[in-house]
């Protein structure tokens, strides 16, 4: 990892009060959608090629507003091999390196409606020996995924995974990141309880690792105040980060972002809220202000704005319907079970 990342979470470990927040460019979806992943240019019929899509993530990186840019090992592996851009950066490079049955969501794809079985692309020895020569791109974080279902077999199978994975970074000293899933399918638990059962199910996993062996940190849903305060407050030595979810609206993005942080959340990993933004460059930007406290979130949906008029670029919404709370969803798919 970066040192900038390291001194972060660093920080954050000592006093998880001490103002330090972490932000992360989520652009790892063509693990899970295929080729409509970079999304479409706006009045555009085709979707964005993988070579616009990493000059957008180059772009953003640049910029030097988030800490960690999540992408494909593909992705990762061409970037570097075309100029080596994160290898002299301050953001930290980092890969998914397992795609569960849950994301398989590409057009026509039926496997979200079993649940979740696992998978892994990639190994940790072919992650590592990214970039070229001595001087190569070294990636050394990762992002792991669980899907838990409430399903005896399913999630014996997800756990005695995951148990391989960890034992194997332990031994090539690798790092990861732990992300937590609700159920992809009925369940037989109320929408009331999944919080709670998500909650449960991921620190009774960790229960039974030993703590040098923990996920640098864990990104889930943010399921509302009082199930972050409660993971939060079980146990300080876990920092907790949040996901993006679907698109919405800015305020959707920047309210769920300030919100999160106060309730003790200290990681955001955006997705599709940065994509589809109007402004990719322009929204991180005001996502870095909101975690420093230097805005609100409602301050910053009129300045965006007021910036995208200046830059003479159309709004997808009017400020007013920019302004509304919407549902996103927060799993990988629109079609999937809704989630609280």
């Amino acid at each position: 990892m970066n040192k900038k990342l390291i001194q972060k979470l660093s920080k954050l470990r000592a006093n998880p009060q001490c103002g330090e927040f972490i932000l992360a460019d989520a652009k790892d979806a063509d693990m899970a959608y295929g080729i409509s992943s970079p999304g479409k240019e706006r009045g555009a019929e085709r979707y964005r090629s993988m070579k616009e899509f990493r000059h957008q993530m180059l772009d953003i990186v640049r910029q030097k507003n988030i800490d960690i840019l999540l992408a494909s090992v593909s992705q990762i592996s061409l970037m570097e091999n075309q100029g080596g851009l994160l290898n002299r950066c301050e953001v930290t490079a980092a890969v998914r390196m397992n795609d569960t049955s849950d994301v398989w969501v590409g057009r026509g794809a039926t496997y979200r409606n079993s649940p979740s079985r696992p998978f892994a692309s990639a190994t940790i020895p072919e992650v590592q020996a990214l970039g070229k020569g001595k001087e190569g791109l070294k990636v050394n974080l990762g992002l792991y995924s669980i899907t838990f279902n409430n399903h005896l077999d399913r999630d014996y199978e997800s756990l005695e995974t995951f148990k391989k994975f960890r034992l194997e970074a332990a031994k090539h000293h690798f790092r990861y990141f732990l992300e937590v899933f609700p159920p992809n399918v009925e369940c037989g638990i109320s929408k009331e309880n999944i919080p709670h059962y998500v909650n449960d199910q991921l620190v009774r996993t960790l229960a039974g690792i030993p703590h040098a062996h923990w996920p640098e940190f864990l990104k889930i849903p943010y399921f509302g105040p009082k199930a972050m305060e409660e993971l939060v407050n079980y146990e300080p030595n876990l920092l907790v980060g949040i996901l993006g979810g679907g698109s919405g609206t800015t305020y959707d993005a920047f309210k769920l972002l300030a919100e999160a942080q106060k309730y003790g959340a200290r990681i955001a990993l955006y997705g599709r809220k940065i994509k589809d933004a109007e402004d990719p460059l322009l929204f991180v930007f005001y996502l870095r202000k909101i975690v420093e406290k230097a805005i609100s979130p409602e301050e910053a949906v009129k300045a965006y704005h007021s910036d995208l008029k200046k830059s003479k670029i159309i709004p997808l919404r009017s400020l007013e319907k920019d302004m509304r709370l919407t549902a996103t969803e927060i799993s990988y798919t629109q079609n999937s079970r809704k989630r609280p």
